[in-house]
């Protein structure tokens, strides 16, 4: 376990299970309606955290066809240009986009967990701007574009609701480039560890913050912008600090207070 300060959370190596991709189609009818609401679950909490739904939104929401894919970790969504008629938002699990440079580098823009649409914008555009990878094994829910834009049309507060969602996004995106512009390499860290504890306790996967990080030492690096050996350095200053403890276990290192 690590913590950092008093905020208490875990860091969860990436898993290299092999896990096997299976497509479940759901179709929303009277007969299933609670199940596919239950599905959907996630997406309509993160959804709803700012803005008031009716029963007819939710209604409407959780009518949409959907397809649910379970994807292993290190399998790809989607890759960079790639036409999309789809979007896809996350019922379980951890994502992450980025992007690849001319020489061979690699730079994480963003890191998904439940809740959390992986290429809305994307999908909105037809053609996407990243890569989208898994960092754990996953579920997610594919949605169609032209359903989505439909419905945020007929109902002001999902269009809401999902304009706020694109608005938190780009809050965070700022908040990356600050870190990668201008701080320092300890506060780049310090200042992700402390973002997922945010993120994670707001969808109830933050028990009295202590919390499973999902990302390794490298891409904590392509993240922040720094060598694996140098997040190693500053994972052990924040320990020789008092501001965390590491604790690992047999499957996963873990983040907590110190």
């Amino acid at each position: 376990m690590v913590s950092l300060g008093r905020r208490a959370f875990s860091l969860n190596r990436s898993s290299r299970a092999s896990f096997t991709e299976r497509a479940i189609v759901c179709r929303a009818s009277k007969a299933d309606m609670a199940t596919h609401a239950h599905v959907l679950a996630p997406i309509l909490a993160k959804l709803e955290q700012h803005v008031d739904w009716s029963d007819g939104d939710r209604h409407a929401f959780t009518a949409l066809p959907i397809r649910c894919i379970d994807l292993r970790a290190g399998a790809h969504l989607s890759r960079q240009g790639d036409d999309l008629g789809t979007c896809g938002a996350l019922l379980s699990g951890f994502a992450f986009l980025y992007r690849i440079l001319s020489d061979g580098s690699r730079q994480i823009v963003s890191v998904r967990m439940a809740g959390d649409f992986l290429n809305l914008q994307g999908g909105l555009l037809q053609s996407a701007s990243h890569n989208v990878q898994m960092l754990t094994p996953a579920r997610i829910a594919l949605l169609q574009v032209a359903d989505i834009s439909a419905l945020a049309a007929e109902r002001p507060t999902i269009h809401r609701a999902l304009w706020l969602s694109t608005l938190l996004d780009s809050a965070i995106y700022s908040q990356w480039i600050t870190s990668v512009g201008r701080r320092d390499a300890r506060s780049r860290i310090a200042h992700l560890l402390c973002e997922f504890a945010i993120r994670l306790r707001g969808i109830g996967l933050c028990d009295a913050l202590t919390y499973a990080f999902p990302m390794t030492q490298e891409q904590l690096g392509d993240a922040t912008g720094l060598t694996s050996a140098h997040v190693n350095r500053m994972l052990q200053q924040l320990r020789k600090e008092g501001l965390i403890r590491t604790q690992t276990g047999p499957s996963r290192s873990r983040i907590g207070r110190a």
